[in-house]
Order: structure tokens, then sequence, then C-alpha cells
């Protein structure tokens, strides 16, 4: 005899395998990429302009970094991951940035004038930047959701802000001072009107690669290089040539034109007024090389199946 199911059967069968296609279609089984990112970043940063550097001509890359003023760069970080492809880094950073021409060894060629100028400087730095990054590897994964002990080499662009201070080492006093209310280089001096005294907050544009390694699909460790394009020349407080002492006197209290007199030219004579101090043409930078740690915020679990879509009956 053959027996028929109830409609209400046959109905609940319908709509569970609409539902399981419904929920197929729109995606609700496949692996949630959308996650949240918080950690720290420690590691050494370097400044490269206008003081110290290597044999040659002076730049702003790689060539004139002076490994023994490698100092400690730390900070942390959120970032928003929109999926595997693409992030964005908010980050906040604190550090030291350090440069003197003493380091100089001489060969005889343009660095002979910078060790010379005898010139040396100190700053701490804090900074702010918002960063994108792109993990361009990702497309040739089988499966980009699987993270697991993987490497994933990525590159990072953005913009930021800095706040620095320069400190000058007085060898009269034996103590460092602050640069920039001394104005060494006739900063806002009326005999100077091209010559604006600078901003201690300033902008940046961060720029860098690094690599990722996942401990597990919930922990990252990163390592990479980020350099920091900026819009000044005066982190170190050199940019342009020598003043004559005598305006000091004229804009500083005594005291202050005394050690003004002393900071802005160490040469023991070797240069006079209207010599080149500086390189007004090339603005002062600074990278990073840091260790990242990464760990994935809120809910983690692979699957987003935020309507419960049946899987089996």
């Amino acid at each position: 005899m053959k027996q028929n199911l109830p409609r209400s059967v046959w109905k609940l069968c319908a709509l569970s395998i609409l539902s399981f296609f419904s929920c197929v279609s729109y995606g609700q089984l496949t692996e949630s990429t959308s996650h949240f990112e918080a950690g720290l970043t420690v590691g050494p940063s370097n400044f490269l302009g206008d003081l110290g550097g290597n044999m040659g001509r002076g730049t702003t890359f790689l060539k004139d970094n002076n490994i023994q003023m490698t100092k400690l760069t730390f900070g942390g970080f959120v970032s928003y991951h929109p999926n595997e492809f693409l992030a964005f880094r908010l980050a906040l950073n604190f550090g030291t940035l350090e440069g003197d021409d003493a380091i100089i060894k001489p060969k005889g060629g343009l660095e002979e004038a910078r060790k010379t100028r005898n010139s040396n400087f100190r700053s701490k730095f804090s900074e702010a930047f918002f960063l994108a990054e792109i993990y361009p590897t990702l497309f040739l994964e089988e499966d980009p959701s699987d993270n697991y002990k993987k490497f994933r080499p990525y590159a990072v662009a953005g913009i930021g802000a800095f706040h620095y201070n320069p400190e000058g080492f007085d060898p009269v006093s034996n103590q460092w001072v602050a640069l920039k209310p001394l104005r060494t280089e006739g900063q806002g001096f009326a005999e100077f009107p091209e010559r604006k005294e600078y901003k201690l907050t300033q902008m940046n544009l961060p720029l860098g690669i690094g690599v990722k390694y996942f401990l597990s699909d919930n922990v990252n460790l990163s390592f990479e290089i980020i350099h920091r394009v900026t819009f000044t020349d005066y982190i170190d407080d050199v940019s342009t040539n020598y003043i004559d002492p005598a305006l000091f006197a004229s804009y500083l209290t005594a005291s202050q034109a005394q050690i003004a007199t002393r900071m802005a030219n160490k040469t023991s004579g070797a240069y006079g007024p209207g010599m080149k101090r500086g390189t007004p043409t090339n603005n002062d930078a600074y990278y990073s090389a840091g260790f990242k740690l990464g760990i994935r915020l809120g809910d983690n679990s692979r699957y987003g199946n935020s309507t419960n879509c049946p899987i089996r009956f």
C-alpha cells in the first residue's frame, strides 16, 4: 500500500532545501574574513638628514645610515581588515632620533665638510599615522582564508604627523639644550625673511614593506621597514648657512645669545657667516625596522552562520 507523507512534512523539506541554497547563494557558509586586529610594535629607528652620514655627498637614504645612532622605537596599533587582501591601520609610536658629525670617517671627499661642522643633535619624537596595507600575493593562494603558518609579504603607504624637539650638546655647560628657541640659522630674523621659524609638529608620509607570519589563525608576527618622508629640513636644526653671531644679541636674551653662538657654529672658526651649514634642498627623513605582534579581535569563529542555516536534517 502506498503511503503518502503528510503535507506538512513536504513543506518542511521544501523550506529546508530552499533555505540551504539561499544560504549558499548569499555566502552564509563561506568564511568571514572581515575583522579587527590590535597589537604592539618595537624595533630600531634611524635618522637620515644633514648631520652624520658616510663618505661623499650627504643624502636622505640608506647610504648615509649610521648604525651607531640607532635608537629604539615602540608603539601600538589597531587595524581593520575588510578582507584578506587589504587592511587599514592606525598606529601610535614613540622613539628617539639622533645624528652626530663626529662619527663620520673622513675619506678626503665631501664628507670632510660635515666632519668639520662638528654638530650633533638628539630628539625624542612621537607620531601617529594612518596606513593602508596591501597583500599582493594573496591571489596566488589556493585558500586565502587559511592563514595558519603562512607567510604573506605586504606593502604599506599612508599619511601621518609627528612631534619632535631637537636638542644639541653644549660642551661648555656639558648639557643638552633645546635648539629651536636659539634660532641658530636666523629663523624669524628680519635679515632672513625667507627663513621662517619651523614648527615642532609636522606631517609625514610613511612608505614601507613587510612580511607577516601567522602563528595561528588569530595571532601573527610581522617584520616591516617603514620610511618616513617629511616636509621639514629642521629635525636636526640644520638646513642652510651660517649667520653672523652678532645678530643673536638683537633677538635673544644675553644668556641665550651666548649659547646660540656656541651651538650655531662648532667649527672652531673654520666656517664663517654665509658659508654652507646644511643642504636646504633635501628634507630630513627617518625610518624604523620593527617587529609587529598582532592579535585578532572579536568573534573569531571560522564560519559566519548568523542565520543558523541548516547543514543537515
